[in-house]
């Protein structure tokens, strides 16, 4: 397409604002925003239905992609189609559940090797902090990876070990002398191995068996190592509300600590969790009605920073429906395609604005990794949108969906708002051409 593209919006999100915008897009890039009246001659221009509002592409820095080794439960060419679909223009994959996981320089390439020429959306990558790679930390930081997955309990995957306590501090002064980010499943083990042990159908077992405490006692660990070393890190998916008074005093004593949540736990509740329903299993798991709200309370104060996924996807048999027994299913909500249309819903329903699910899921997780070129509707940024229908009601179809399994915590239910058109370095994807996606290293802009 020849000459300047305009995206003309009587509604879109600049500034931490909704407001009408005319959007000029020049070679991938954001040249210019201006009123929405205000249509330079001779562009071409793309104008947005009325009950449509310009984003930019949201930013997920939490997805399981699990390419290459457990391909069968996802992959980049079905994850990055179902991201598009949902209005995510970047993703960051985790070091697992792929075979095998990043943790060496050497099984990055391999990972990008798998995501080259397959993806639809724009991928970075995490790299991951076990016993014994220590001494891969650097390397892999210089060659490109946004930070250090670690867990401090057994993550699931035998390939991917977990850090004690020890190994959590020397991860952390390891990545502080570099600035080096390390990013943590905070829910601790011994506290777990000592609960009641789950078993059966029953998701009040469950939920018993990854007790409150669990998070609470492992980011209290997680806080002492950031102020011992002066390292920074991450607290991963938080599900335990209780642990919010904990974060929010790190923040106001200027640790270097953030934090995240996910859909799942800002729009499910336990109380609307059937028994044998293994589709809602989670690690930490869905909590209840009063625990989501105080989460949502966390969110608005600013404690969480951000929401993402946390796309954790397997095969049909892997949440073993046959028996519902949650000791043994796969824990996972696979959620990537219908994250912005789930924190949609709820936050309408409390007086919440598209800015604010911007700033949670575009502007915060792009700053968080540092790429602050996108996740932002501004002069410069990437020319990466979602074109978003927030009054639009559907039910989810988990078949219609760009997952390579049809296993969801959202099947069946109602959602508010649809993304009708994605856009990706300045054109509208087709999920039907070749993918066109970059693959993404930390410092590019």
């Amino acid at each position: 397409m020849k000459g300047d593209v305009v995206l003309r919006a009587r509604r879109a999100v600049v500034d931490g604002l909704e407001r009408g915008a005319c959007v000029v897009v020049r070679d991938g890039r954001v040249a210019a925003v201006g009123p929405y009246d205000a249509v330079p001659e001779g562009s071409h221009v793309v104008e947005l239905a009325d009950d449509e509002v310009l984003l930019p592409g949201l930013v997920d820095t939490h997805v399981h992609v699990n390419e290459p080794g457990r391909t069968d439960w996802e992959g980049f060419a079905s994850a990055t189609r179902a991201a598009a679909a949902g209005g995510v223009t970047t993703i960051i994959d985790m070091p697992l559940n792929s075979i095998p996981p990043t943790v060496s320089v050497a099984a990055l390439e391999v990972k990008r090797a798998a995501a080259r020429d397959q993806s639809f959306v724009d991928v970075g990558f995490w790299g991951g902090a076990i016993p014994g790679n220590l001494a891969d930390l650097h390397p892999l930081h210089d060659a490109g990876v946004f930070g250090f997955k670690c867990f401090l309990l057994h993550s699931g995957v035998e390939e991917f070990p977990h850090l004690d306590a020890e190994g959590l501090r020397a991860a952390l002064t390891e990545t502080a002398a570099f600035d080096g980010l390390v990013i943590v499943h905070a829910e601790d083990e011994h506290t777990i191995e000592t609960s009641v042990q789950p078993g059966g159908r029953a998701y009040a077992a469950f939920l018993g068996s990854r007790p409150k405490v669990a998070e609470e006692r492992a980011i209290a660990q997680v806080v002492e190592a950031v102020r011992v070393t002066g390292g920074r890190a991450h607290i991963l998916h938080l599900s335990d509300a209780d642990a919010l008074p904990l974060l929010a005093q790190a923040r106001r004593e200027g640790l270097r600590l953030s934090v995240e949540s996910c859909p799942h736990y800002l729009t499910l509740e336990a109380e609307e969790i059937s028994d044998g329903a293994t589709q809602f299993k989670c690690c930490p798991p869905i909590r209840e009605h009063d625990n989501r709200e105080r989460l949502w309370a966390g969110l608005e104060d600013g404690t969480i920073a951000t929401v993402v996924s946390d796309h954790s996807p397997c095969t049909p048999d892997l949440k073993r429906f046959a028996t519902g027994d949650f000791s043994e299913a796969w824990g996972g909500i696979a959620s990537l395609q219908l994250g912005l249309s789930a924190v949609w819903t709820e936050a309408r329903r409390r007086g919440h604005g598209l800015a604010d699910v911007v700033r949670w899921m575009a502007q915060a997780p792009a700053d968080q990794v540092r790429l602050t070129d996108r996740g932002r509707i501004s002069v410069g940024a990437v020319a990466d949108f979602a074109v978003f229908a927030p009054d639009d009601a559907f039910v989810v179809d988990v078949a219609a969906l760009h997952h390579k399994n049809p296993v969801s915590a959202y099947a069946g239910r109602k959602l508010t708002g649809t993304v009708r058109q994605t856009w990706l370095d300045g054109s509208p994807l087709d999920l039907e051409a070749a993918p066109r996606g970059r693959l993404l290293q930390r410092g590019q802009s």
